[in-house]
């Protein structure tokens, strides 16, 4: 891609890059119009002469701009200059859950709170017809001031009528499968897996792996291979966390369990 730090793309100053993913890379840019500082989304240049990749690239920025909820990345512009097209979004400041997670994991008060926003946020997104079928501890940013944001929406499942659907991810250490099997491997619900369709109930299963891994410091269901993580997320049960630490509420042990229902 080519070098757009000192560029301006509409009215947005490029300034430097701030990271990247499977949908392109992503910089913290000027709005000199309103003078902040934003982030704007960039979509490689090799996806730009792909009719289906722009459109899906599209339908991402409109799935996101349907959902004006504090728990999720607004979006506050979309646009092509000079054969780039890109996407602008608040600036976050701060780092994803990932990071966030202690290997013995997080105090339950904390996963609670941060559960609780995550868990408001999708509502919002399912009450508008969004799911959005690849969340993960990658996708759930920590701002420094301790909001919680839903992220990246590029594999979203919109209740409209489209001619098909976004299939798009970020790449992760735990891998991302694509195509007629959508998300990310060990947060997959077992009917992403079996590739049927997917509603609410399987952001709901992702929802009840990132919680257990909040709280045990592991991943639910990930394994060595992807066979094996299958199989464990088509047919294993999760131990219970009331058994291993001692602090966790049974009634948070019971929605965990809850959400993770085959």
């Amino acid at each position: 891609m080519q070098n757009l730090i000192g560029h301006t793309l509409g009215r947005y100053r490029v300034i430097e890059k701030i990271g990247a993913g499977g949908m392109g890379v992503v910089y913290r840019a000027r709005d000199e119009r309103l003078d902040r500082d934003v982030a704007v989304k960039v979509l490689p240049e090799d996806f730009t002469s792909d009719s289906n990749r722009l459109r899906r690239f599209e339908r991402e920025a409109k799935a996101v701009a349907r959902l004006d909820h504090p728990h999720i990345l607004a979006i506050h512009d979309f646009g092509t200059d000079h054969g780039v097209t890109y996407a602008v979004t608040e600036l976050l400041r701060g780092e994803n859950l990932r990071r966030r997670i202690p290997s013995g994991g997080m105090r339950w008060q904390r996963a609670t709170e941060v559960g609780a926003a995550v868990a408001d946020g999708l509502a919002a997104a399912h009450a508008q017809g969004v799911v959005h079928r690849d969340l993960k501890p990658e996708n759930i940013f920590i701002t420094t001031d301790g909001r919680v944001k839903i992220l990246d929406f590029g594999l979203a499942q919109v209740k409209e009528p489209v001619e098909d659907e976004a299939e798009t991810a970020t790449l992760t250490p735990a891998g991302t499968v694509a195509g007629t099997v959508m998300g990310t491997m060990g947060y997959m619900s077992p009917e992403q897996l079996r590739g049927e369709p997917a509603d609410g109930r399987s952001d709901i299963f992702a929802f009840g792996c990132v919680l257990f891994e909040m709280l045990s410091g592991k991943a639910a269901f990930l394994k060595k291979s992807t066979a094996e993580t299958s199989a464990a997320i088509l047919t294993e049960d999760l131990r219970s966390l009331t058994g291993e630490f001692d602090d966790v509420p049974a009634e948070l042990d019971r929605t965990i369990r809850r959400c993770l229902e085959k």
